[in-house]
């Protein structure tokens, strides 16, 4: 996916996203390196506390949504004219709506928690308790959210306003 910018304007709608995008590398292509991520707050002082300059952008932050439900992003410096930027990344998961739709996550700790909400409802275990099959389902989500945050650890952090 690729935006183009232009001469100060530095908040743009990544069109199709529906907000479920996730980044992986972020690359200004005119100038060919690699963006830095930034935070609001730090996007705020420089562009509500300070003067924002202008320039080749090479920071970025994830700003709100628009009407479309698109993810915003913002650049810093405002771009002085046009840039290729590039994104390198994945989609979230859509909603589960209809049997269509497949899930991109990994399927065990699916799996588990289904066996495990089975037994409770139907109680044929063969022999494992309900709160065993709850125990080895989360044992599995578990192990998954922390496969996931050591690939992406800046996903994390979380700071309070």
């Amino acid at each position: 996916m690729t935006i183009a910018t232009s001469s100060g304007t530095y908040t743009y709608a990544v069109t199709g996203s529906q907000n479920s995008v996730r980044e992986l590398t972020v690359i200004n292509d005119t100038s060919n390196f690699v963006m830095q991520y930034q935070t609001n707050a730090w996007f705020d002082e420089k562009f509500y506390v300070d003067d924002p300059a202008s320039g080749e952008p090479r920071y970025y932050t994830y700003r709100n949504t628009d009407s479309s439900d698109d993810m915003n992003i913002d650049f810093y410096p405002k771009p002085d004219g046009v840039y290729s930027i590039r994104f390198s990344g994945g989609f979230r998961n859509a909603d589960l709506s209809d049997d269509s739709v497949s899930i991109v996550v990994t399927s065990d700790p699916v799996l588990h928690l289904a066996v495990a909400l089975a037994s409770r409802e139907r109680g044929e275990t063969g022999g494992t308790s309900t709160q065993e099959y709850f125990a080895i389902a989360n044992k599995y989500l578990s192990d998954a959210i922390a496969q996931d945050a050591g690939r992406h650890p800046e996903e994390t952090i979380f700071y309070t306003p």
